[in-house]
């Protein structure tokens, strides 16, 4: 159990870039619906990517800010929860501790963790660090996303109570391992092809690796258009 900070933000212009994107967050004071796309009132500029059923909310352990002030010193946006585009910010959970189908109350919701984050490049723009997306894929300091099972509403100071876990073998940590560091071990990308609680986009990596014994391209998603 754990409480949390509840997140929203509008898409915007992004800092350093043309482009627009939703991962400044702020705080909210009230309570808010949370909908199989999310919470009332969040957005996402780039909806091939972001957000829908399979993230429809972000989380991101409070505890990592420490860590990357000591990588990085006190950036603008390491000055308080939101600066990773969370909508949920807690202590006590981690990638260590959380598990690929893990089932949590929050507020009147009910929601289960769906997948880790992959990390784009306007994390880098938003840190204003040109290498940070790689740096935050590299850390496995990634937080992870929930799709939401039960509709409900949400206040900031709810609970995030775990209620359930499905697989609790596959901490998001070791989903993390089996996709950037050990990338090709078949028998990782055989469970994760199985695994029916992992977000099926996720699920089409571990079956692409399988079948080509390659690994994808990732610079274009870490790098950002040329």
């Amino acid at each position: 159990m754990t409480t949390i900070t509840l997140l929203t933000g509008p898409a915007a212009p992004l800092s350093g870039s043309p482009a627009r994107s939703g991962i400044v967050k702020r705080p909210v004071d009230r309570p808010l619906p949370l909908g199989v796309e999310g919470l009332q009132g969040d957005e996402q500029a780039d909806r091939r990517v972001h957000g829908g059923v399979e993230k429809a909310v972000h989380n991101y352990p409070a505890e990592h800010y420490a860590d990357w002030r000591t990588e990085l010193g006190a950036l603008p946006a390491l000055a308080g929860p939101g600066g990773f585009g969370e909508n949920v910010s807690t202590f006590g959970l981690t990638e260590t501790t959380v598990a690929v189908g893990d089932i949590f109350r929050l507020g009147t919701a009910l929601v289960q963790v769906s997948q880790g984050r992959q990390p784009c490049w306007k994390l880098s723009c938003r840190f204003d660090t040109p290498d940070m997306a790689r740096r935050v894929q590299q850390s496995g300091r990634t937080g992870w996303y929930y799709r939401v099972l039960q509709p409900g509403t949400v206040a900031p100071g709810d609970r995030l109570d775990l209620l359930d876990r499905i697989a609790p073998d596959w901490t998001l940590h070791r989903l993390w391992h089996a996709l950037y560091v050990d990338r090709l071990n078949r028998d990782e990308l055989q469970g994760l092809a199985a695994l029916d609680v992992l977000a099926e986009g996720w699920r089409k990596y571990a079956v692409r690796r399988l079948d080509n014994g390659r690994v994808e391209d990732w610079t274009k998603r870490l790098d950002g258009p040329e």
